[in-house]
């Protein structure tokens, strides 16, 4: 991959933690008081974890893409 392509793949991984931290946190109002934090009053948690998933596996793909092109260089380097 280009150093573009992996940066991109970088910021959406980023992009993705940010959005799923929000969405991890989020609480849905209640018109009760409540003293149990059960799912029902988180409604996007399993969206949020399956964001951090699917940021992590960006992040695992750019930076072995990453270290593929860095040792591509470093080997062409010594050659000359």
């Amino acid at each position: 991959m280009k150093f573009k392509a992996e940066m991109c793949l970088l910021l959406m991984a980023i992009a993705l933690f940010a959005v799923s931290a929000f969405f991890y946190s989020y609480q849905a109002v209640s018109d009760g008081l409540t003293f149990g934090a059960g799912l029902g009053s988180y409604p996007y948690r399993v969206m949020a974890l399956t964001f951090v998933g699917f940021g992590s596996a960006l992040t695992l793909v750019a930076s072995i893409s990453f270290s593929k092109r860095s040792k591509n260089l470093g080997s062409n380097s010594r050659q000359v």
